[in-house]
């Protein structure tokens, strides 16, 4: 009896964890699509807003950072189409998102999005790296 009282009592400390995990990388999930969806629309003022702080004070405003994103990230700021492959921990209130990406012309992409979590809760993106699928050619 005590050995399947305590199996309960661990699953009930553990659930709620694994519950905050998931619902994490669900909220950072869904901080790179609104700013890949925004980059579709030209909405430079909800992709700016997904941006950490450190990004924001690079770019003062949201035009010079979607003028950045157009000439550094076009892929990104245009992808045909796009799917996020994997969540992975980054550290402490840290996570990475690896995407693949397709751009305008149907050559393959992958970027590797780093967010942190806010002060207030929200995951913002800290960083993209982008580089060419294997086997993509331009």
């Amino acid at each position: 009896m005590r050995a399947v009282l305590a199996l309960l009592v661990l699953g009930f400390l553990s659930g709620p964890t694994f519950a905050a995990d998931e619902a994490a990388r669900s909220q950072a999930r869904a901080t790179v699509e609104r700013q890949i969806e925004a980059f579709r629309k030209d909405d430079a003022a909800t992709a700016y807003a997904q941006a950490a702080p450190a990004i924001q004070n690079m770019f003062p405003s949201a035009d010079t950072f979607i003028a950045m994103v157009r000439s550094g990230y076009k892929p990104v700021y245009r992808a045909r189409r796009f799917s996020i492959d994997r969540i992975e921990d980054a550290g402490e209130d840290s996570l990475a998102l690896g995407v693949t990406l397709q751009d305008e012309d149907g050559v393959d992409w992958v970027a590797l999005y780093s967010l942190e979590k806010q002060s207030d809760g929200e995951w913002r993106i800290n960083g993209c790296k982008l580089v060419k699928a294997p086997g993509s050619a331009a």
